[in-house]
């Protein structure tokens, strides 16, 4: 079996936990150290036990907790050569064990094969994963602001897929918080995806082997669970896929372990 557990994902912070009879990998390291380990011991995983963390990119909420991580803890660091690059350059005095890929590679981790792949946002290098385990393959997809072909054609593989709602494109705009140069960023090819662009790629996956789309790095001031399940439930249940299930990663707590294969 292969499951997955998204210890918190959001604005502040994202991690989430993979996990076969073998092997356990982290997916981002963006809450921090303490935090990630606590969150650990509620899925009963000590943190020696982990194989692995692979990074999407660099931003501090997907590996802030790499530098307190590492002084405790041998873990492996998967990640691109740039990527690696620009955290070295911060903390060049804190070593770690690097494993670099090349974008668009496939390597394997004990019974884990991670696919990765290019996609645009605002970093050196940032890629999305799809990782199978047998004929079960989860899909990484966050930190983007436009699915490409690839991305596409890469996430068809996945039954379920991990996606970024970041916003609520009403709510964004009308946001005083933000200045308008912030909002054309966020909106742009390089920035983040909305409920509704997140939806939009779902509805494209349907009628290959989707069955579960957990959303996840949710605005803390430009969306809310409601508004994020709501868009992509209506825009799924139209096009007449009510079985593939729709749930919410949380920013304070750990969500539930959810086996890949089966919603």
């Amino acid at each position: 079996m292969f499951f997955v557990t998204i210890l918190g994902s959001g604005s502040a912070g994202n991690c989430a936990l993979v996990e076969t009879a073998q092997t356990r990998l982290l997916i981002d390291g963006g809450l921090s150290a303490r935090q990630i380990g606590a969150r650990l011991a509620l899925c009963g995983v000590n943190p020696l036990e982990i194989d692995g963390i692979l990074l999407t990119h660099e931003h501090g909420d997907h590996a802030g907790a790499l530098d307190v991580w590492c002084k405790k803890f041998s873990t492996p660091i998967f990640c691109n050569r740039l990527t690696a690059e620009v955290l070295q350059r911060d903390r060049p005095e804190l070593r770690k064990d690097w494993r670099l890929f090349v974008t668009g590679s496939a390597f394997t981790i004990k019974d884990i094969t991670v696919e990765t792949f290019p996609v645009p946002h605002d970093a050196v290098e940032p890629v999305g994963f799809v990782l199978h385990h047998g004929a079960e393959a989860l899909g990484v997809l966050t930190d983007l602001g436009q699915a490409t072909k690839l991305v596409h054609e890469r996430m068809r593989a996945a039954q379920t897929v991990l996606i970024e709602t970041n916003h609520d494109e009403k709510l964004l705009q009308n946001d005083t918080k933000r200045p308008w140069s912030v909002k054309q960023r966020i909106m742009s090819r390089h920035g983040h995806l909305s409920n509704a662009a997140a939806a939009g790629v779902l509805a494209d996956l349907l009628g290959g082997r989707l069955r579960r789309a957990v959303l996840g790095h949710l605005s803390r001031d430009c969306n809310s669970p409601e508004l994020a399940v709501g868009t992509v439930r209506a825009r799924l249940d139209a096009a007449g896929a009510n079985e593939v299930e729709v749930l919410c990663a949380g920013q304070r707590e750990i969500s539930a372990r959810l086996a890949v294969a089966s919603a």
